[in-house]
């Protein structure tokens, strides 16, 4: 989505990605004007790779928490603690102008009331701290040259599509089962973005002068779309049918957090376009039209200890330099 976007406004992109969860949305990029793709471990990047770029996006992670410790914690350190700060500093060393982190909402873990870029994180999973580690070493190394980006829970169609992810999945239950399952207790909050308004926000903090965006910590999502997990339900379920059936399923959630995304809309002026609804009709007439199914890869954690099971992916001892 991101690629395809900035592409289309002119720049030159490359993606360095090892194609772990297939190269769809990458394939038909492959040889168009601007585009270069480096089949490669972000862990074991070097300077060559990153000289002469303007700009680093760094999207790579094990980007989901995994309460049930199906991944070897060597891996998910590496990757969501060491790895970005290893990019940001070869960024810095390579003279990039702008290193972009994408972290998570997440950090924020449980809060009683509404939090902004200058509350204090609370963490609860491993996933989230190690975000949060990342962040402060980040700017520790990037200061004003870097953005930290805490992007709400995601949803909307993609070609490399996930399905762990809430409004996703209740969509996916939905179309499968004809019911949708909410994680217990329901009353939790939980802020969502569609993953195009995602792509457009990461546009437009690039294309930001350095004195607006350098060295900010900005909330990407919507005010308006923080919901109750219960009610994010009945949002899904009105987007597609008249009626369905909502279970309960599983131990209670402790994070739940309602966010403030007003500091991203004022520096930037980003504005989030689409809704839950318009999201999860997408999904929805996608899995209908056979563009997308509900394969292994679709769900991080499991695609990820499947790999490492399998001896594709492995702990390396990378240091973050």
């Amino acid at each position: 989505m991101l690629t395809r976007l900035l592409l289309s406004k002119g720049y030159r992109v490359t993606v360095a990605d090892l194609l772990l969860f297939g190269d769809m949305g990458i394939k038909e990029l492959v040889g168009e004007k601007g585009f270069k793709l480096l089949k490669i471990d972000v862990r074991s990047i070097d300077m060559d790779a990153i000289r002469g770029h303007d700009v680093v996006i760094d999207l790579a992670a094990i980007s989901q928490p995994d309460p049930s410790g199906k991944i070897d914690q060597g891996l998910f350190y590496e990757m969501n603690a060491v790895s970005p700060v290893r990019v940001a500093s070869l960024s810095m060393k390579g003279c990039v102008e702008r290193y972009v982190f994408a972290s998570t909402c997440s950090v924020y873990g449980f809060q009683d009331r509404v939090v902004n870029e200058d509350s204090e994180p609370n963490p609860i999973e491993s996933y989230a701290k190690m975000k949060y580690a990342a962040e402060k070493r980040i700017r520790e190394i990037a200061g004003k040259r870097s953005v930290i980006l805490r992007i709400a829970t995601v949803y909307g169609y993609s070609p490399k599509m996930r399905f762990d992810l809430v409004v996703n999945a209740m969509t996916l239950s939905l179309y499968k089962h004809k019911k949708i399952m909410v994680g217990r207790p329901g009353t939790q909050m939980r802020p969502v973005v569609h993953v195009g308004d995602v792509a457009e926000a990461m546009h437009r903090v690039i294309e930001a002068p350095g004195d607006i965006v350098g060295g900010e910590i900005l909330n990407v999502g919507s005010n308006d779309q923080n919901y109750r997990i219960a009610d994010l339900a009945g949002e899904v379920c009105k987007a597609v049918t008249s009626e369905c059936r909502i279970e309960y399923y599983g131990d209670p959630d402790t994070r739940s957090y309602v966010v403030d995304f007003t500091k991203i809309s004022r520096l930037v002026g980003f504005r989030a376009r689409y809704s839950v609804a318009d999201g999860t009709r997408e999904v929805y007439r996608a899995l209908k039209n056979g563009l997308i199914s509900d394969e292994p890869w679709t769900r991080v954690i499991d695609w990820w200890s499947y790999l490492h099971s399998q001896g594709v992916v492995k702990v390396t001892g990378v240091s973050d330099l």
